[in-house]
């Protein structure tokens, strides 16, 4: 598999892997919010994910891939640090705001800086076509954004704090989706940063959420809280480990566009599953993002 994947590096067949893996963390990462939000706490929740995927990362970052070279050791602290503050302003502002509206600016703030900062330190360029597709995308991320809450938000008290952490929050996508585009291209092979980085990611949230879990007047039982973390720790898996094969695969900039994508399925899950209102205006927003996305891959 490897060396499969390091062969089409670069290439068509590489190109479509990748489009392939960026619209699979698209609706997984809206999958990965949406349990992140859901029942539980989101900081209780973010802990049981990262235990899970750290346990289930140890033994093949350990006993299983090739060990990282001496220079990755400084990539993972920055990874670790970047994620480390990402994950908790993303917990911050789930407990300010509603699910739908924190969740499309979040994403609609990170592919414009992830495409900026791949313009930056990979020396990728879109062509006018794909900035009309950008535009578009956000257009659409954005609208569907302030639709919910002019609409949808019961919250008012505390929306302005919420979009300004999602909006901080979504600075902090961009700058992991290029630090980890670096990462995993530093290393010969890929599956040794995804193994290393899921182990070491996950390292210091749990420990937070215990803490919070201690404080809790009414905490909740820990075995569905747990089975909640096994399932999110598998969605992560598949979620990031998708997108950053794919920005190693092929192109960071397209990889984050198309990630974006997520808006519409996170969207679909609030309306389904978290029974969040979804009416014609909304879908009208979401055939937007996903416009922008196919302008954006047809554009290249």
């Amino acid at each position: 598999m490897t060396d499969w994947l390091l062969s089409i590096e670069g290439t068509e067949t590489g190109h479509q892997v990748a489009l392939g893996l960026a619209i699979m963390a698209a609706f997984l990462h809206a999958v990965f919010g949406a349990l992140q939000k859901g029942r539980h706490d989101p900081w209780l929740t973010r802990g049981a994910i990262d235990f899970a995927y750290c346990i289930m990362a140890a033994p093949f970052a350990l006993f299983v891939v090739p060990w990282p070279e001496p220079h990755m050791w400084v990539i993972f602290l920055g990874a670790f640090s970047i994620h480390i503050i990402y994950k908790c302003l993303q917990a911050w502002a789930y407990t300010k705001g509603a699910y739908t509206v924190v969740y499309p600016v979040v994403r609609g703030t990170g592919p414009l800086f992830a495409v900026i900062g791949a313009y930056l330190i990979f020396e990728e360029r879109f062509t006018g076509v794909q900035w009309l597709g950008v535009a578009v995308l956000l257009a659409g991320i954005f609208g569907l954004a302030i639709y919910n809450m002019v609409f949808l938000v019961s919250e008012r008290d505390t929306l302005h704090a919420a979009l300004g952490i999602a909006v901080l929050t979504g600075l902090f996508v961009a700058l992991y989706t290029t630090y980890d585009a670096y990462g995993i291209r530093a290393t010969q092979n890929p599956f040794t940063f995804l193994a290393w980085f899921f182990m070491i990611d996950g390292l210091v949230m749990p420990f937070i959420a215990a803490a919070r879990w201690r404080r809790m007047v009414d905490a909740p039982a820990l075995g569905p809280l747990l089975a909640r973390g096994f399932v999110g720790g598998i969605t992560a898996f598949l979620s990031f480990g998708a997108i950053m094969m794919a920005t190693r695969l092929d192109k960071v900039g397209e990889a984050a566009v198309l990630r974006e994508t997520s808006t519409v399925f996170a969207a679909l899950i609030g309306w389904i599953f978290l029974k969040e209102t979804v009416g014609p205006r909304r879908l009208g927003l979401m055939a937007l993002i996903a416009a922008g996305a196919v302008i954006v891959e047809m554009g290249g």
